[in-house]
């Protein structure tokens, strides 16, 4: 073991700093075991507690997660063991406890296994979105309930509540703790790669609340993400994800001013766009398509969408945007993943490449669609088409409607700042289009 020097703090600093790393490794070990992640989480909490109890006294072990994960472990056996509610559970594991194996690190393909288990399970569609969310944050992304609960804007004693309800809903649904086979799995990677869109994206344009951007989501999202794909080398659309949020992480840094104000995306400084993520998407997106090609199969929507991004991307000036190609893409995107948000982007995209007058028809036809009632999106792209098209009266009452939709106040400034605009000139510029 090698001692920290100085006080039994700085032996709880190295408590907490390991432990956020490893603590869903362990979970996900000692899951397999208890089969049922409350319980393992509960285990995983214990061995932590043990950690800061020995280590100030003892010192940092040498290998302090594998010194974690061991002790969650044991506490596991022991438990399994102990009560006879989990007899069923000894007997499905059964000799595999008889011997409890050292505290030495487990082969590193099993932990492997077990932590893909782990993102399943967190993800299971039994779940509702906003549970999966919360419970892989707190899971697989090591946040405390406080945490998720300032970055989901709701009150922690809720984000308490989903995560035991989801917990809850595990164990009575009787989930299996395994990855799916066959033709279960599709389905169920998609809710995994729906979780991890959903993170990303409420880090990058956050629904509500006072900021535009939370970018330790995006964060989270992108390290989901690249464990996902380390352990899944050959599904195309788990490395299309990631080459999406590599690339539209990118723009991070020019996606707000210097009073945290949203930046539209033709006005945005590209020499600020990280060209060490974009290098990284465009690997990705490489990745899935040798994976989709290897396995016969079309892009699907992630790696359609990245390959939008990729476009945007190549453009050094917004002047060069190949619409045309984002047109097509949005059109191969609305036949494999049809959706109402889909065609509106489309109609952006559209709008760009023939002009405003071809877009406007394509907005308007989703007037009546349900899912789009509420979505401030929409009359903020109707807006800018109709501001584009001379017709600056029709444009404010949209952009004021779409004000009206919001519920960030960094983007409701800036569509009533449209809004005031029109009612002072046209606004036939095309470069004050919304993000396709």
């Amino acid at each position: 073991m090698s001692v920290v020097a100085g006080t039994g703090g700085t032996a709880a600093d190295a408590v907490e700093a390991v432990f956020r790393i490893e603590s869903a490794r362990i979970i996900a070990v000692v899951a397999r075991i208890v089969r049922d992640v409350g319980i393992a989480e509960e285990l995983a909490q214990d061995a932590l507690v043990a950690a800061l109890e020995q280590w100030p006294a003892t010192g940092v072990p040498d290998r302090p997660g594998a010194w974690l994960t061991a002790t969650a472990k044991h506490r596991a056996v022991d438990l399994v063991r102990r009560r006879e509610t989990y007899a069923r559970k000894l007997a499905e594991v059964g000799r595999t406890l008889e011997d409890v194996p050292p505290p030495e690190p487990a082969d590193a393909d099993d932990i492997d296994d077990d932590l893909l288990r782990l993102i399943f399970t967190a993800c299971h569609p039994v779940l509702s979105a906003e549970a999966r969310v919360a419970l892989t944050l707190r899971l697989l992304g090591g946040l405390t309930t406080g945490e998720i609960a300032r970055a989901c804007l709701v009150p922690e004693p809720t984000v308490a509540q989903r995560i035991v309800r989801a917990k809850r809903a595990l164990a009575r649904a009787d989930v299996p703790f395994e990855v799916p086979a066959g033709p279960d799995l599709p389905a169920r990677l998609d809710s995994v790669l729906e979780v991890v869109y959903l993170v990303f994206n409420e880090g990058y344009a956050a629904t509500a609340g006072d900021d535009w951007l939370r970018p330790a989501l995006c964060e989270d999202a992108l390290r989901l993400g690249r464990v996902l794909a380390g352990l899944m080398p050959k599904e195309p659309e788990v490395h299309g994800l990631v080459a999406l949020l590599e690339i539209q992480a990118s723009r991070t840094a020019a996606r707000t001013g210097p009073d945290g104000a949203p930046v539209l995306l033709a006005e945005q400084n590209r020499t600020r766009w990280n060209r060490m993520l974009i290098g990284r998407g465009f690997a990705a997106l490489e990745r899935a398509s040798a994976a989709a090609s290897a396995a016969g199969t079309a892009p699907g929507p992630y790696a359609l969408q990245a390959a939008i991004a990729a476009c945007h991307a190549q453009a050094v000036r917004y002047e060069e945007t190949d619409w045309a190609m984002i047109a097509a893409l949005y059109g191969r995107l609305a036949v494999v993943a049809p959706s109402p948000v889909v065609e509106l982007n489309r109609a952006v995209a559209v709008s760009m490449a023939e002009g405003p007058a071809a877009g406007l028809p394509i907005v308007d036809a989703l007037d009546a669609e349900p899912a789009l009632r509420d979505y401030h999106l929409l009359p903020s792209t109707r807006g800018d088409l109709l501001a584009r098209l001379g017709r600056p009266a029709e444009a404010r009452a949209e952009f004021e409607r779409a004000a009206a939709l919001t519920r960030n106040e960094r983007e409701r400034a800036l569509l009533l700042a449209r809004a005031e605009a029109c009612g002072e000139r046209p606004l036939p510029d095309p470069e004050s289009a919304p993000e396709a």
